[in-house]
């Protein structure tokens, strides 16, 4: 990668994703909030991580989040591209929650779910940077 600037801040945002889920009180609007918002950002960097890592090795044109998590689902990077058009999804949602419970259970998939594949993701990742 032309730098791994964006990869180290995706490390960074999971971790932080991470160590939030450990201190979360469900009871906690406050701390869901926090949570909700710590997602979005790891998943924004993610996706432009990826997107990133494809240009370097000469992909070119992948503009969205969508197109890219398809090559990464090719490419073998995320092994369920439900699951990651899912998270697409609640990411956009999470910008317009207005429900508490749609908060809530956005958070249970963030927790249950979705960090576990951004974990994963890491890895492979971090894996395909150390063979190139």
């Amino acid at each position: 990668m032309k730098s791994n600037n964006k990869l180290e801040n995706f490390i960074k945002a999971l971790d932080r994703l991470k160590e939030g889920l450990l201190q979360y009180d469900e009871e906690d609007e406050l701390q869901r909030d926090g949570i909700i918002q710590r997602y979005e950002f790891t998943f924004e960097l993610a996706w432009k991580t990826l997107k990133e890592i494809f240009e370097d090795e000469g992909l070119v044109g992948l503009n969205s989040p969508k197109t890219v998590l398809r090559e990464a689902y090719s490419s073998g990077l995320i092994d369920d591209e439900k699951i990651w058009l899912d998270m697409l999804v609640d990411r956009n949602a999470t910008s317009h929650i207005y429900s508490q419970s749609n908060a809530i259970e956005i958070c249970k998939r963030i927790k249950e779910i979705y960090v576990d594949k951004l974990e994963e993701l890491k890895d492979k990742i971090l894996k395909r940077l150390n063979q190139i």
